[in-house]
């Protein structure tokens, strides 16, 4: 294996899909191998950003090109992490978890509702919502974030000036809204990356 794209073998799994959106640990595995750890070099570690994620198999697939996803990550830890001002925490969570519900995304939605269930305190909304889909009633705050979610993930302009201004009735001022709609979009393109790229693994508690 010299780690070039003409070597790249494509994996096929057996393991068993998940049978529902859920907050438990959803699996992933990858269609196409990921690069070996042994073999990182500080260019791909720079890529990584945490040393830590050398141990994932997405993300030792997506530092094949190390540069491009330095950028991905300080972009998703902005988003999501820097939470000094704007949008709480739960709440860009909860946008991302929509968004990943819409798109079918499996791992995305675990994860993202976790985190919302987690900071929030609400896991009967989280719940709810993984179960339901977007049209769970889940108070007029949280419907508003998952309505201009969804409709960002159907189609950028299908977001429109009626969701804003559903938004800023709910209290959102423009610099949350501006957190909903990078949650989501982060998101919806994630998304489609992780899905096109591999596929969800069932719970351990879920399989036989």
């Amino acid at each position: 294996m010299t780690g070039t794209t003409t070597d790249i073998r494509t994996y096929v799994h057996d393991e068993p899909h998940p049978h529902a959106f859920t907050r438990a640990e959803v699996g992933w595995v990858p269609w196409l191998e990921p690069f070996p750890e042994d073999e990182l070099t500080e260019r791909h570690y720079d890529g990584l950003v945490d040393r830590p994620r050398a141990s994932s198999d997405y993300f030792r697939l997506l530092v094949r090109d190390p540069e491009i996803l330095r950028a991905r990550t300080l972009v998703d830890k902005d988003i999501f992490y820097n939470v000094g001002e704007g949008l709480p925490r739960a709440e860009r969570e909860l946008a991302a978890a929509a968004a990943s519900r819409v798109n079918g995304c499996v791992f995305c939605a675990s994860v993202h509702a976790r985190f919302a269930a987690h900071y929030s305190k609400r896991a009967d909304l989280v719940d709810l919502l993984l179960d339901e889909g977007i049209s769970a009633e889940l108070g007029e705050r949280w419907d508003a974030i998952v309505a201009a979610a969804a409709a960002l993930t159907a189609t950028p302009i299908a977001f429109d000036t009626v969701h804003v201004e559903r938004l800023r009735a709910s209290g959102l001022d423009d610099l949350e809204i501006s957190d909903v709609i990078h949650g989501a979009a982060f998101f919806n393109w994630a998304n489609r990356l992780m899905l096109s790229i591999g596929r969800p693994v069932a719970p351990v508690a879920e399989t036989p």
